[in-house]
Order: C-alpha cells, then structure tokens, then sequence
C-alpha cells in the first residue's frame, strides 16, 4: 500500500464487485485502444527555439474554420485586457481561499462577480460561481429537493440534451424522479403542465432554449408557487441585456453556462457556471459566498460568508457536496462586465441579434431550408432541410465556416440544423455563406 494510494487489493476487489466489472481495465473498455495508447511522433530532444518552429509548422497545417454555430457554446469577442489582468499577482493565490485574510484579491473579484451575476439575473444572491451550467442546472435541482423535501422534478423537453443528461445522472444517485415534459412548437405552454404539481419540487426550463426559441415564461411563476414547487430558469446570460430575466420571470433559481459572456471556446472548456436564488433560500445555495465588511480600521474587507464544505457543516445537513467554484473563468467574467459595461454588453448582443436575423432571412428564401416553429429568437435559430446535412457541412467547410449543426448529433429530430451568430461575425461572413448555401439549391 502506497502513502498516497490507501486502497487495498481488498478494497479495490470490493469496489470492482459492486459496480459489476472484474477488473479496472474493464472500465476502460469503451475507449477504443487506438486512443488509450496512441503512437505519439515527439522527437526525444528539441532546443526551444526548434520547438517554437516545430509548433508553428504544425500550427500551418490545421485548417481554422469559422464557426456559425452554436448550441451551448459560442464564438464570442474576448477584450485582449483580460489576459495580462488575470495574471496580476493581486488575484493569484496558490490555493483555494480557505484563509481569507490572505486571499484578498480573489475574494474581492468573487464578490464583484456574485453582484454582477445577481443584477444580470435580477436575482437576490449568487454564488462564487458553478463548474459549468450543467452542473449548475442539476445543483438547482438538489436545492429544489432540499427546500420543498419532494422527489419529483419537472424538465421541459426544450433544454439543451447535454444538460439533460447531467440532470438525469444527479438525479439517479440522489432518488429524485425527472419527468420529461413533451413540447410542441419549440417552446413550453402552461397547458403542458400536469394539472397536479402538489408532488413536484420543481419545474425547470431553458431560455434561448436548444433550438434557439425564445420563450415566454409569464404566468408559470404563478402556478407553480401555487403547488408550493420552485421555478428554475436556465438563461444565457449574454441575453440578459435584452431578455427578460428570470428575476422579471419570478424563477426562485437563476442558472446558466456563463462561457458568452467572454469566455473563449478552448475546444471545450474550461466553461463556468452561474447560480443565483432568493435570499430565503440562500442557506440551501451550494459551493461558497462571498461578503463584504470592514476591518478593525473601517476599511473594506472580503471574507467567505458561507461555505458548503464538510469542516464547516455536517455532511447529511448539506444539500450538495461542491465546497469550490471556477475562481479563475470567475476572474475572467468580472474583467469582461467590467471592461464591456452595460452599453458594451447590450452592444454586442445587439450585433450578435441583427446578424443572426440577417442570416436567417436569406437563408428561409432558399428552397430546401424551412422554419419549423416560426417563433423568436436571440442569436440562434433552428431550420429544417430536406438535404442531406453531411453535404451541407462539408459545403461550408470547403470554404472555410463550421456550419450548420446537426440536432440530430444531439438525439434531436432528423433533418433540424441550427446556425448561431456572434458579434464577431461580419456581414461579409455572413454574405459568404449564403453564398454557399445559395449555390446548393
């Protein structure tokens, strides 16, 4: 037995046996052996310099394509301040800030993170932030079943299948019951609702939802209350300069993958969470919170308000056991409302909104293109085509642009695809690809 490793052959026996394999290489059998132990082609010494000219000529070899799509994750504009801000020693700390006197500087960014996130959301309090908006979407739920002490949770059928799956995976291990509303039209009705929700913790929704529909959510506050559930929003929050919030909307949790708000797509993560509820509820808000007071001279000092970590609080009083948040992408996010402000951020939206509107009203006029819902949308919307997708894909792919997105990827419906539109994308972009589309009909 090694100092590190205190599991015994017993022990391992003892897992192995229980989650039903023979052997540790047996959890690893899904991934094909090409990719478990690829042959890798990395000269045994290079100088500096002939690594920098070794990258550089590999780099000449990757074909960037510019990204059109969407769906969770999106291309937009990083400010070039961040980078050489976040690296300041004033916000580096080479642990978590347990010690608060020490940390300062990441209290402070994670205070002024939590203030912005709670007035984009119109919500009372956030948290230091989440892992991701999956994960945060299935934390709400953990809430939703320590406040109301029911077993049930309703998700509308609209929500991003990836944060689906996290929520049905939390849910599994936790004896929670997810029923998965059926919607019609790309969006949800109060008239999809159960007529009896006296069971049900929470109902939980997305807006811009996975297709890119804009939804309307007045009225659902009001019902669900009524049964004594929680409403929980899932929004990005780039859409918060113009869409109604989930304050607005009466949500008791506000959720959502905050990557929009500058984050780069770093071929997928990492990304970060955000959270927000009501201050009745603040005691069941996983992860830690950030408060500001003042010192012994009156000056303004930050400290950890409350923390969900297992030396603070007994472990079967907790409703989830997340004791971290994404400091670093919090870092990031704060730097980014700071340096866009409101008129900065309503501005990209706004550029974001107009060009993916542009795109979409030449693309309808094509023949093989349609709009199933023909309801509204933000930045992205979904079309349905009578061509085969793989065409369509390696058309703009030729030329240069990732697009469009197969839902079908997803476990979506055959034939929908989706295109997204970010501030960085040019109306000679955008032009282009018309082009390219136009040139298949």
């Amino acid at each position: 037995m090694f100092k590190y490793l205190p599991h015994t052959d017993e022990d391992i026996q003892a897992m192995l046996h229980t989650i039903g394999v023979s052997s540790v290489d047996d959890l690893f059998t899904d991934i094909p052996a090409s990719l478990l132990h690829p042959p890798l082609d990395i000269p045994s010494t290079h100088a500096e310099i002939e690594l920098h000219a070794h990258f550089n000529a590999l780099s000449k070899a990757v074909n960037i394509l510019t990204p059109v799509i969407g769906a969770g994750a999106y291309d937009h504009y990083t400010p070039s301040i961040i980078r050489p801000l976040i690296e300041r020693q004033e916000f580096l700390t080479s642990y978590t800030p347990y010690q608060p006197e020490i940390s300062q500087g990441t209290l402070h960014y994670i205070f002024e993170f939590q203030s912005m996130i709670t007035r984009l959301t119109g919500m009372d309090v956030a948290n230091a932030s989440m892992y991701d908006g999956s994960t945060a979407t299935a934390e709400a739920m953990f809430m939703a079943q320590a406040i109301t002490k029911r077993n049930k949770v309703l998700v509308s059928d609209t929500l991003h299948p990836g944060v689906l799956n996290i929520i049905h995976t939390y849910a599994h291990y936790k004896g929670i019951e997810v029923i998965v509303i059926k919607t019609e039209g790309g969006h949800i009705t109060l008239s999809d609702l159960p007529a009896d929700l006296s069971d049900v913790a929470a109902l939980i929704v997305q807006t811009p939802n996975i297709y890119g529909v804009i939804e309307d959510y007045d009225g659902f506050a009001e019902k669900i209350h009524e049964a004594k559930a929680l409403f929980v929003i899932n929004q990005d929050p780039a859409t918060l300069s113009h869409l109604k919030t989930p304050g607005a909307y009466g949500a008791d949790i506000a959720v959502g993958e905050a990557q929009s708000l500058g984050v780069p797509l770093a071929f997928g993560g990492p990304y970060i969470g955000y959270m927000a509820t009501l201050h009745p509820h603040v005691r069941k808000l996983p992860g830690r919170i950030c408060g500001m007071t003042v010192d012994k001279d009156g000056k303004p000092a930050f400290t950890l308000t409350l923390r969900a970590r297992e030396q603070d609080i007994r472990r079967d009083k907790a409703t989830s056991n997340i004791c971290s948040n994404q400091s670093l992408l919090a870092l990031f996010v704060t730097i980014y409302l700071s340096t866009m402000g409101k008129e900065g951020l309503y501005e990209a939206s706004q550029m974001s909104m107009d060009g993916a509107h542009y795109l979409y009203e030449a693309l309808v006029k094509l023949p093989y293109l349609s709009d199933p819902f023909n309801e509204p949308f933000f930045k992205e919307f979904t079309l349905k085509t009578d061509i085969n997708v793989e065409r369509l894909e390696a058309a703009c792919e030729e030329k240069g642009f990732l697009a469009p997105f197969d839902l079908k990827r997803l476990g979506l419906k055959d034939g929908l695809i989706s295109f997204a539109v970010t501030e960085k994308r040019t109306k000679e972009e955008l032009d282009t690809l018309i082009e390219i589309l136009g040139g298949l009909s």
